[in-house]
């Protein structure tokens, strides 16, 4: 018999697509805040921050992983699925953290790490020393290394096989990551059972829905390239049916690195639902590569190409986030014309990919972080913000591997930036120190008495577009222009009001790309003579003319979003 639990999450009411409004903010726990004094941050830390975090717009809380881990690879090497890390905190400070977002209305979404555990984990230690027991197939084991020939190593930087040799049960098993990283065999039924209940374990603490990192490569066959095949569809779809049928408002989130229609796959059908939400992995590389090369139009192919998923799904639309900026899903000349730009120095690239943050990337220039943002905020889906990208924080790329983008949050203008009352040496990684990026200047406080500031810049654009239903939940049609360095594009979104009429909300979003100013004609066809308002200010601009074009004229690098109000659309 199925148990029913009728409320979506402790403290909430019950809303199925509270996902396609969010703003979600992905906060590392131990980079965050340090409530003990021990260099590392807290469960108890991030509490202490909520009410910052409902300040700024923030909606929903994303936490990498934060289980008990050998952290050889930041926490995505699990050692125990339902155990908190001790130098994080505990279970029931977990619970009172939920409990707390609750309070101020965020959501919280945890990491699951589906495709692997750490090599310390139980499962693997019992798989290798009892081949004959509950968890010796548990793992994918071989007696040689020569199986899943057409699997590509993922991260060819550090791994030259997805096959290493135990010591133990004498025999290969099958990695898809770093080698202390051995997969699970998802063609045992036993391992679907135990994942079922670590996602019980963790919604019955209260989580509103769970990140699957690494989603497309839970099953791989011998002619297949182990990414995206039929029975990793298959066993989201019975994933998803649990959550809907026990867990009502609840979501899953894919981590899918695919081209567009590969990803939307993963959000199946209106029949057969999977994830509610996907991350837009091709439109990321694409906004840093305009802004360097002045050009939009690859922006635009991939904006344009259509992609159908459920009514009840959403993308997730992201600038940075704790991994590299990925550069999978372009051409060898595309990735080196971004490390021309971005990475100039070796350090600075890790795997297929650049390790840097926003404003590090941008060369801390306003103007181009004020344009990414606002194309951000307006592009369709629910939008993901990286803890410190709010005041422009740097990176320190003489860490080593991801660390370089996973420094403590910049408090204060204080010691170890606020973030820790530790001696400086004890911290987990060392405060950017750098002349730019320094927590002396580069911190919340500062930003917060400065009325200008980034900050304050953000949060203002988070607050506008939570009060537009058309930047929310409106669907995104790219408009023609006359210049291949300007993006346009309308969301439009339709309300049925009580008395049953239907009043369409309509932005028109404009960006440049230029390195100069520019004059361009935007054609909204079926929009002649519509008036346009800027959404910020409410200044009226020239209507569309006659025949349909929109003469506008942007600052270097600048944008706008524009209501559109015509006789044909009330």
């Amino acid at each position: 018999m199925t148990l029913q639990y009728p409320t979506p999450s402790p403290g909430l009411e019950l809303d199925v697509e509270w996902h396609k409004r969010a703003v979600f903010y992905e906060v590392m726990v131990r980079s965050f805040a340090d409530s003990n004094g021990d260099g590392t941050g807290d469960l108890q830390g991030l509490i202490s921050k909520l009410d910052y975090l409902q300040w700024l717009g923030i909606d929903a809380l994303w936490l990498p992983p934060f289980f008990a881990s050998p952290l050889r690879d930041g926490g995505y090497d699990v050692a125990d699925y339902t155990a908190v890390l001790a130098e994080y905190g505990t279970i029931d400070d977990f619970r009172e953290l939920v409990a707390k977002a609750h309070e101020r209305n965020m959501r919280v979404v945890i990491d699951l790490v589906l495709n692997h555990t750490s090599d310390q984990h139980a499962w693997f230690q019992r798989s290798r020393t009892d081949p004959d027991g509950p968890f010796g197939d548990f793992y994918v084991w071989r007696d040689t290394d020569a199986g899943l020939p057409h699997v590509r190593v993922i991260f060819p930087d550090a791994e030259d096989s997805n096959w290493a040799f135990d010591s133990e049960r004498r025999q290969f098993y099958f990695h898809r990551f770093f080698s202390h990283q051995p997969d699970l065999n998802y063609d045992n039924p036993a391992v679907h059972d135990a994942i079922f209940d670590v996602v019980r374990f963790w919604l019955e603490t209260g989580v509103d829905g769970f990140r699957l990192d690494a989603v497309p490569y839970l099953y791989a066959s011998e002619d297949g390239n182990g990414e995206s095949e039929p029975p990793t569809h298959e066993f989201l779809k019975r994933l998803r049916a649990m959550l809907d049928d026990e867990y009502p408002g609840r979501v899953m989130i894919a981590e899918a690195n695919q081209w567009p229609a590969e990803t939307a796959a993963f959000m199946g059908t209106a029949d057969e639902p999977e994830c509610h939400m996907a991350f837009d992995f091709p439109v990321m590389p694409r906004i840093f590569h305009a802004l360097r090369s002045q050009d939009a139009r690859e922006l635009v192919e991939v904006l344009e190409e259509q992609t159908d998923i459920p009514e009840d799904a959403a993308w997730g639309v992201f600038l940075r986030n704790h991994d590299e900026l990925s550069l999978e899903m372009v051409s060898e000349e595309y990735r080196q014309a971004m490390y021309g730009w971005y990475a100039y120095d070796p350090r600075m690239r890790i795997n297929l990919g650049i390790r840097r943050r926003l404003a590090s990337l941008l060369d801390n220039a306003r103007s181009e972080i004020e344009l990414a943002h606002a194309l951000l905020l307006s592009l369709g889906g629910s939008p993901f913000l990286y803890y410190g990208d709010e005041i422009g924080m740097g990176d320190n790329i003489w860490l080593d591997d991801r660390d370089a983008s996973r420094t403590p949050m910049q408090w204060t203008p204080d010691r170890n930036a606020g973030f820790s009352t530790a001696d400086p040496g004890k911290l987990y990684l060392p405060v950017v120190q750098s002349l730019v990026f320094n927590g002396h200047h580069v911190n919340v406080e500062a930003q917060l008495a400065q009325s200008r500031s980034l900050l304050h810049w953000v949060r203002n654009m988070l607050h506008v577009r939570r009060a537009n239903a058309a930047l929310t939940l409106g669907d995104l049609r790219v408009l023609r222009t006359d210049h291949e360095s300007v993006l346009a594009f309308v969301r439009r979104h339709r309300e049925v009001r009580k008395d049953g009429t239907v009043h369409e909300h309509r932005v028109l979003c404009v960006f440049s790309f230029a390195h100069a100013p520019v004059a361009v004609e935007v054609q909204l066809p079926g929009d002649e003579g519509a008036i346009l308002h800027d959404v910020f200010s409410g200044a009226a601009f020239p209507a569309v003319s006659g025949a349909g074009g929109l003469s506008l004229t942007l600052g270097t690098q600048g944008f706008y979003w524009l209501t559109i109000e015509s006789a044909h659309h009330d």
